[in-house]
């Protein structure tokens, strides 16, 4: 039975429809009110406030850890300064993805990852014989996403001790609330301008009360996962086990994915020190991999064309979907569509997907599949680069 986090004696009064989702075994409001529009709104035109603590959190230490986490990830660490975030994937020997998430390094010996998998005995097992400890942290630390184009305003009055302006994407601060700890990262789920805040669990409540206060006048509300699922699909955003399979999950070879078939090629460091997967990831590198994950924009014109033939308006907007569907190219199948939504503020509905990697170059047309009336048909579409929502403020 999922657990509250540490903010549910707030998220709950709130959430009107009485709608929940399991997030990793706790509770996490799937919508606050009957429809996700204001949500969604919120993170895209004013700021919204998203409770994330259900993240699982990994903190890795001793004299041995940057050795530990360079061995964990493809990602090259030589750069990798105290109060940066980076985000990667990390694979099993195959080189095949087991989990994707972020990696902060709070000091030089001291890093903490975020994932949305329990990874704890991976995590010990890559461990095993350095100068290191990893901790599960997850229960120790409370999290909420403020994210949105006010978000940097809401905390500017809020946090002392914190630069906002020389805060960078992807790095960290630490600052006070009313004199307690708080960690901020820039980071977040959205692909908008936003912050993560780390605290204690027994500060949480303190912690929504004031950024609810204060963000009233910014148009702050409340989000749950609905509107998040819409936003981070415009963001070009993964979600495992529906974008991709970790590998420990998967029962068959044809399921795994290489961070080169998830569009995650740029994290993967070949002339690093060793790595694991290192070895099959730069074999692929060297044959070329099978599939590639793209963005599709369907056509709204087949839309209206296909609802129209069952004297219906077109019915996509509302909600995302994780049920993937066929993507056909000449008539063959080429891949699936894995999460696809109507977006509000683009106005086109779009997809992320995984097909064949000759077919994955932008402007290539392909059909996906669409049911309407319970009758399976196929709309236009063309492959097109992600993210599809990439305004400039995210990183300004």
């Amino acid at each position: 039975m999922p657990i509250p986090t540490p903010f549910h004696s707030r998220t709950a009064p709130l959430c009107t429809t009485f709608e929940w989702r399991d997030w990793a075994g706790y509770l996490a409001p799937a919508l606050y009110e009957p429809a996700h529009d204001r949500e969604y709104y919120a993170i895209r035109n004013a700021a919204a406030l998203i409770d994330v603590s259900p993240l699982f959190k990994y903190e890795i230490s001793g004299p041995d850890a940057a050795r530990v986490v360079d061995r964990l990830i493809p990602r090259r660490t030589t750069n990798f300064r105290v109060g940066q975030v980076i985000y990667t994937p990390w694979c099993d020997e195959d080189g095949q993805v087991i989990d994707d998430g972020t990696v902060a390094r709070l000091a030089e010996n001291h890093f903490r990852i975020t994932a949305a998998d329990p990874n704890f005995r991976w995590f010990e097992d890559v461990a095993f014989g350095f100068d290191a400890r990893v901790e599960n942290v997850t229960e120790a630390l409370a999290a909420l996403a403020l994210q949105g184009p006010n978000s940097r305003a809401i905390l500017r009055e809020l946090v002392a001790g914190v630069d906002f302006d020389a805060l960078r994407y992807y790095h960290l601060a630490r600052g006070t609330i009313d004199g307690f700890d708080v960690t901020i990262t820039r980071t977040g789920y959205t692909g908008d301008l936003g912050y993560e805040l780390w605290v204690a669990p027994e500060h949480a409540t303190a912690l929504w009360d004031r950024l609810m206060a204060c963000g009233q006048s910014y148009g702050l509300l409340p989000a749950g996962m609905v509107a998040l699922d819409v936003a981070r699909i415009e963001a070009g955003l993964l979600l495992i086990e529906v974008d991709y399979k970790s590998s420990r999950h998967t029962q068959t070879e044809a399921q795994n994915s290489s961070p080169y078939e998830l569009g995650l090629g740029w994290t993967v460091h070949l002339d690093k020190g060793p790595f694991i997967g290192r070895d099959a990831l730069r074999a692929e590198k060297a044959r070329g991999s099978e599939w590639a994950l793209v963005g599709i924009a369907v056509s709204w014109t087949d839309l209206e064309r296909l609802y129209a033939e069952e004297d219906l308006p077109p019915q996509v907007a509302g909600r995302a979907s994780r049920q993937a569907v066929p993507v056909y190219r000449n008539g063959r199948q080429v891949g699936q569509m894995t999460s696809h939504t109507f977006s509000p503020i683009l106005k086109q509905y779009v997809g992320l997907a995984t097909v064949r990697s000759e077919q994955a170059a932008p402007g290539t047309t392909v059909d996906v599949e669409v049911t309407v009336e319970y009758r399976r048909k196929r709309a236009g579409g063309v492959i097109v680069p992600t993210p599809f929502y990439d305004p400039p403020h995210k990183r300004a």
